[in-house]
């Protein structure tokens, strides 16, 4: 539901004989959504040692362009549903480092 809202969540195509994913739904809300990307970007710096991050880096190494945008958006996702999971339950994100607001 947290990805829904953000229009993160996958576009299946199912013909019967063919089946693909089409990329993300882009139904949800555009501005939240911008926020979420623009949000793990801002993560992979500032959070270097998250598993989210190391989930990232894992993923596209030296690959540069089209192939880590997509990347980015799932990460985005996963970010928002911990970052969900960290507002309702405390449970904070694995390998983040919170710091004090001073």
């Amino acid at each position: 539901q947290v990805g829904s809202y953000f229009g993160l969540t996958g576009t299946p195509y199912d013909s019967g004989e063919r089946s693909r994913e089409q990329g993300i739904s882009k139904a949800g809300n555009r501005r939240a959504r911008e926020l979420a990307i623009e949000l793990a970007w801002l993560w992979t710096v500032h959070q270097p040692d998250s598993a989210l991050t190391r989930w990232f880096r894992e993923r596209v190494r030296n690959i540069k362009g089209r192939i880590r945008r997509i990347a980015v958006v799932a990460l985005a996702r996963k970010l928002m549903v911990a970052l969900w999971r960290y507002l309702t339950t405390g449970v904070i994100p694995t390998g983040a480092v919170l710091h004090s607001a001073s």
